[in-house]
């Protein structure tokens, strides 16, 4: 609002408000300013010899009753402080049922004697009304009829696979294509941001001060807000779909990361909720052992420069005693040194199962043939499935469920078929779990005999679970895999140096 500009005349009946208003929707883009208004709007009224005692000036959609500027204007109008308005168009006051009503009725109620729109004629008769109530319905209809046909292009874009919308951090807006491209400074860094936070050890916290280590910023230069970076963790863009109004589209954009990759992220997030472990630097084996006795934890401390670990008795009275760190490392390295595996019977067995995968690759000739049929038959499930949508034999809410769970399982036949096609003759899990699992036994015995006590008690993690603690003697069962190697050793060093058939154990 402004100061009164009086247009002098001999004598003025009617005192004229003048309104003029700009909003920033797409549909008013064409629209004057609100300068080129003012000066258009003062102009006629110096020639019609109209008496404006106050302008009204507001940015704001009139899509949607409540404007502030606007409904001071009418409540002015109310108290008699003027009987006229003068504006660019109709369509500048009401765009809306509710707005457009309260002009209508103050005209009907003579509060609003005279409407004056350069574009525009109106007198307050039954046909002037008339045409004044069509020209806010055509203003109502064509903000209905724009805001459908944005929804429907939406709708459009996200069938193409195209994300209607700013692109996510570590993602471009390709203007030109109007297309989603990697970020060429981002994209790593984001996907980094995934792989530290599918570790497990890192907090949304340790996140945030790594990315200002490694230089992921937003945008505009600035450190990611907690909240962004775990929205970005939670957002599923990155493996190839997109959300919108929850619902899942393909994205034709390129993948960041994997769904498996993706999911893990979600499974560690969800487990935040629980107690975290503490991380000991300075302790090896506190937090590793129970005592065998009262199931209290061992815990650590030092006397005279020595490191003891003992039970922490918060039970029950414990008549454990004390036992040195070195003695401890010392047991835990006979247990390691029990399921290892000896280089010459490691090389040998890895080599077997080298011809093993030799003889199986020419059965998976037909693996990516059938992955591809596979994603032929989700597109044409979804193709069905939409149909039954728009045919009403399902509802919303079903084709949507639906809709979310054959989109994910396309995505993880895709990912399967792109790692194959990345790494051919994938499907033989079993012998590289064989292979990892004998390269693992090889390596028992180096950390057996190594004196890093923190690789130690990791190992020893990885083998089994639970170790026990009595009288100074650590009681441990490793997992059914691990279990028939001290009997291997045994056997093997009766056996003589052939390993024609590998034992039914390594399938397992």
């Amino acid at each position: 609002m402004s100061s009164p500009i009086r247009v002098l005349t001999p004598k003025t009946m009617i005192k004229y408000f003048l309104y003029i208003r700009k909003s920033t929707d797409e549909d008013d883009r064409q629209v004057l300013s609100l300068e080129s208004q003012e000066t258009e709007l003062l102009e006629l009224a110096q020639k019609e010899r109209l008496d404006i005692v106050e302008i009204f000036r507001e940015s704001q959609t009139a899509k949607e009753p409540g404007r502030k500027i606007f409904n001071q204007m009418l409540e002015k109008m109310e108290r008699d402080e003027a009987q006229g308005i003068l504006a660019w168009h109709p369509d500048r006051l009401a765009r809306n049922s509710v707005d457009g009503g309260k002009i209508i009725f103050l005209v009907d109620s003579n509060k609003i004697q005279s409407l004056k729109f350069p574009t525009f004629w109106f007198e307050p008769t039954p046909q002037g009304k008339f045409m004044l109530n069509i020209a806010f319905g055509q203003s109502k209809y064509f903000v209905d009829n724009l805001s459908e046909n944005t929804k429907r292009g939406l709708r459009q874009k996200l069938r193409r696979g195209e994300w209607p919308g700013w692109a996510p951090i570590g993602y471009l807006n390709d203007l030109r294509t109007h297309t989603i491209i990697p970020d060429p400074e981002r994209f790593r860094l984001v996907k980094k941001l995934f792989e530290l936070y599918s570790v497990g050890n890192y907090s949304l916290k340790d996140l945030q001060n790594q990315n200002a280590k490694i230089g992921l910023l937003s945008k505009v230069g600035k450190t990611l807000s907690i909240s962004m970076i775990q929205h970005t963790l939670e957002n599923p863009f990155y493996y190839g779909l997109m959300k919108y109004n929850n619902e899942l589209h393909q994205g034709k954009h390129k993948p960041m990361i994997s769904k498996k990759l993706f999911e893990k992220c979600q499974k560690i997030s969800k487990d935040r909720t629980r107690p975290r472990k503490q991380s000991f630097k300075e302790y090896a084996f506190r937090g590793l052992l129970k005592c065998a006795d009262c199931g209290c934890s061992i815990t650590s401390e030092i006397q005279k420069g020595h490191t003891y670990y003992r039970c922490t008795k918060k039970r029950m009275p414990c008549s454990q005693s004390y036992i040195r760190e070195e003695n401890l490392a010392e047991q835990i390295s006979k247990i390691l040194q029990k399921v290892s595996l000896g280089s010459a019977w490691a090389k040998k067995m890895i080599s077997h199962l080298d011809k093993e995968k030799e003889s199986n690759q020419q059965a998976e000739l037909g693996f990516t043939q059938n992955l591809k049929s596979q994603v032929e038959d989700c597109k044409k499930k979804l193709d069905k499935l939409l149909d039954a949508h728009l045919e009403n034999i399902i509802s919303k809410d079903e084709y949507t469920a639906k809709k979310q769970k054959i989109l994910n399982q396309k995505v993880e036949i895709s990912e399967k078929l792109r790692d194959f096609e990345q790494k051919p003759f994938a499907g033989c899990e079993w012998l590289e779990l064989c292979r990892n699992f004998i390269l693992s036994a090889q390596q028992a015995r180096i950390i057996a005999l190594q004196k890093n006590f923190f690789e130690k008690r990791n190992f020893l993690k990885k083998i089994g679970s639970n170790p026990l603690l009595h009288d100074k003697k650590v009681l441990f069962n490793p997992r059914e895999a691990w279990k028939i190697l001290p009997n291997f050793n045994a056997e093997a060093q009766r056996a003589e140096a052939n390993i024609n058939q590998y034992p039914i154990w390594l399938r397992g």
